[in-house]
């Protein structure tokens, strides 16, 4: 992850479905680091789009345990739930270049891969509602993009995944489309996250180019999963962090990541961070999709 000579924005956005977990500081602390370790400025950001599926307080909660793990922001949060003029503006630049079309598909009717495969767009005049607003790819469309951890990755998008939501049924935004404007808009240079969201990157990509945006620096780290292959997540309940073990916490993100392990005379948050910060290897974070909990221990 190395600077490329630009000034160095980094950020962490979790959705508010539940508090911080490990499988979340795992993430918050890599970009964090990669941040710091490069001079940059690590930003918080709150993807909450979806109402339905969001816990009460639950910003608040991940916002209070970052804090008390050390991770200390830099500029206001973004609540993506502000911003939605932002993405209107997107789409109607997309509609008026000819990108998107208008999909009643139920999810039986969906191929397997969530797209809508052509059965709308000969139809638009005879759709009715609710309706997802979808984009486009082109057949030929094909995605490369160096990842910093898990190497070159190429993906034939108009093949695999010739259109995909932007918009709704229920007329929420979709998170493809708010991650890049709002990426853009704060000035994101680099990001590391979780591997989890490596298929989404290409979608990302091939929307930056149709807007005419600049396209970050990629950094998809290995998820964490319990025994059976389950990836620590809100969904399948992984527990919550305890504040009061926030040093122990870093230290076993930080194994978990393969980083040099802090002094132990470092029983605090602060100095356990700067030690991290300068000390950052990112490429002893190993090159796989996900490793057990069980096997970093």
């Amino acid at each position: 992850m190395p600077d490329t000579g630009q000034s160095y924005r980094g950020r962490f956005a979790p959705s508010p479905t539940g508090p911080l977990h490990l499988g979340s500081l795992i993430a918050a602390l890599a970009s964090y680091l990669d941040a710091r370790h490069n001079g940059g400025a690590w930003l918080v950001r709150m993807e909450d789009l979806d109402p339905p599926r969001e816990e009460k307080d639950a910003a608040g909660r991940i916002l209070d345990s970052l804090r008390d793990h050390g991770l200390l922001w830099d500029e206001t949060v973004c609540f993506q739930s502000q911003r939605g003029a932002a993405y209107a503006a997107a789409l109607k630049q997309l509609s008026e270049s000819g990108h998107l079309f208008y999909c009643d598909c139920t999810r039986q009717q969906l191929g397997p891969d969530g797209a809508c495969r052509g059965r709308c767009a000969p139809r638009q005049g005879q759709l009715g509602k609710p309706t997802a607003t979808r984009v486009a790819v082109p057949p030929g469309c094909r995605i490369d993009f160096m990842d910093e951890i898990q190497g070159t990755v190429t993906t034939a998008l108009g093949v695999e995944l010739p259109d995909f939501v932007v918009r709704r049924k229920d007329d929420l935004y979709a998170y493809q489309l708010a991650v890049v404007v709002d990426d853009a808009w704060q000035g994101i240079t680099h990001i590391v996250r979780g591997s989890d969201l490596l298929d989404s990157t290409p979608r990302q990509i091939f929307l930056q180019k149709l807007l005419g945006l600049p396209t970050p620096r990629y950094s998809h780290l290995p998820v964490i999963t319990d025994a059976s292959g389950q990836k620590f997540s809100k969904q399948n309940h992984a527990p919550a962090l305890d504040s009061h073990d926030a040093p122990a916490n870093l230290r076993t993100a930080l194994d978990f990541l393969g980083q040099p392990k802090p002094p132990a005379g470092l029983r605090t948050t602060a100095p356990i961070l700067q030690f991290a910060s300068r000390n950052w290897r990112p490429g002893e974070i190993p090159a796989v999709p996900a490793i057990a909990a069980t096997h970093r221990a």
